[in-house]
């Protein structure tokens, strides 16, 4: 098939999130399958700073109303797949990607309406128009509403036989602007049908025109048709529910692998753990505990958010400490929850060490010396830790919701094939039993754990599986 892949991160090129994971891996994997796949997606000044790039192999300019758009189209391969550039200096020649590091840009929705609409002229000046055209988050949830309704009627006449398949990676974030905002938008009716008031959402807008709607995990389609998981959206995707997919990410073995990890000193693998134990003492070492290979490590790295399950750590943390255990917390975020983490750390030193701030390395060293890695998420679309740390042997503490429910299972509903430990009430007190039930497993099941490092060592989400998994999903929209 040939697909077009419209995102607004790649990894190796520019990366915020795990959105930028997906944006590199799962076109290479559609690649590797035999499918022509080419990238559209903004060109950064972090891209133009850091990559070398083609002249412009198109110049193109487009009018909406009175307004002229005029941008080229840049060029670079990466890993065997073409990646198209939009390069608009006005747009995308800012320090950030969607914010200066603090508030988001204000004209964000005229940035990534542009955006959708100058992917369809990129790929129509190259020659290639695709069988699918697949959509990533808000971003460019515009675009299966520019497909249909364009302005230019060449668009609407060269893309009709198109298809469009728009992922929510993430429900939350949803594109909201005034329409007064978006001139991309100046005098489309059409958009009256989507949106009813002075208000446009891209990914509602987007939902209502694609063709087929994909979220990042089969539990997490499940929760999207629930008022609470859509963030609003339900009453869209319980209508196109008969259009909606779960496709669980895939994870990258490549860069997460115990056996040649480059950030670890100590590699190992299930057949030889000793590695494992020297990186845990590395770990104690980085973040000045105490060093004692008999005492259950618990790590974490991820924002410090309400989302990642702080409000159910906080209430039950300084109780969590009178165990013997030594927790490791690596990230950033909510002041309030950095300020709390700070106190209570200093109050307990020699068990819980809070590290301010992030860097990949310490990740893997996280996830390389735990015994334990610690998700308790309000909602997790996907999650990408819980695998990290399943290649690892550290055992998932997770909530059960999206892709974690998914991807980790839980020692007392399935002991036989259990890779982790899981709870579903949002509720600090069962962060806390199910807590106590991995501890407890560590110092009086210790064979028991052993297997259970086994199997989750030998569980494997790749992303072959998953593009595969697409390829079904674009054959049946077409």
């Amino acid at each position: 098939m040939r697909i077009g892949f419209v995102v607004s991160e790649v990894e190796d090129l520019v990366k915020t999130g795990g959105l930028a994971d997906v944006g590199k891996a799962l076109p290479i994997a559609l690649t590797e399958m035999g499918h022509d796949v080419r990238i559209v997606m903004p060109m950064y000044q972090a891209i133009a700073d850091h990559h070398r790039l083609s002249d412009a192999c198109v110049s193109l300019n487009f009018a909406v109303e009175e307004r002229q758009y005029q941008f080229a189209v840049k060029q670079l391969e990466l890993h065997g797949v073409t990646v198209y550039l939009i390069d608009h200096a006005e747009f995308f020649q800012r320090a950030g990607l969607y914010s200066d590091g603090y508030d988001a840009y204000t004209d964000n929705g005229e940035r990534f309406g542009f955006l959708a609409n100058a992917a369809l002229h990129a790929f129509s000046h190259v020659g290639f128009i695709p069988e699918v055209i697949h959509c990533n988050d808000w971003h460019t949830a515009l675009l299966p509403f520019f497909i249909r309704y364009n302005p230019d009627n060449n668009i609407n006449q060269e893309f009709a036989a198109t298809r469009t398949v728009l992922t929510i990676h993430n429900a939350a974030f949803q594109g909201v602007f005034e329409r007064s905002s978006v001139h991309m938008l100046a005098g489309n009716t059409a958009i009256e049908h989507f949106n009813h008031s002075e208000y446009v959402n891209f990914l509602q807008t987007g939902l209502q025109c694609c063709d087929g709607i994909t979220s990042v995990s089969p539990n997490y389609a499940k929760e999207l048709l629930t008022d609470l998981g859509s963030h609003g959206l339900s009453h869209i995707l319980r209508r196109r529910q008969d259009r909606l997919y779960g496709v669980l990410n895939g994870c990258d073995y490549s860069q997460w692998d115990p056996q040649t990890d480059i950030h670890i000193k100590h590699h190992f693998n299930s057949q030889d753990m000793s590695g494992k134990k020297a990186c845990k003492m590395a770990l104690q070492r980085f973040a000045k505990l105490p060093k004692a290979a008999k005492i259950p490590i618990i790590g974490m790295v991820c924002r410090l958010t309400e989302q990642k399950g702080f409000g159910y750590i906080m209430p039950i943390l300084e109780r969590l400490l009178q165990h013997n255990v030594q927790l490791v917390i690596v990230g950033t975020g909510d002041p309030v929850v950095v300020e709390q983490l700070r106190h209570i750390s200093a109050q307990f030193a020699n068990k819980f060490s809070f590290i301010e701030g992030f860097s990949n390395e310490y990740a893997h060293w996280i996830e390389a010396g735990s015994d334990f890695f610690l998700m308790p998420s309000q909602f997790e679309p996907c999650g990408l830790n819980q695998m990290y740390s399943l290649a690892y042997g550290t055992l998932p503490i997770v909530r059960g919701v999206g892709g974690l429910k998914d991807t980790v299972i839980d020692l007392e509903q399935q002991p036989e094939q259990a890779t982790g430990f899981v709870f579903l009430p949002p509720q600090p007190q069962a962060l806390l039993d199910c807590i106590r039930r991995a501890l407890l497993t560590y110092h009086e099941s210790p064979e028991e754990l052993a297997k259970m490092q086994q199997r989750a060592m030998q569980t494997k989400f790749t992303w072959s599986q998953a593009a595969a998994k697409y390829a079904e999903v674009y054959q049946q929209i077409l």
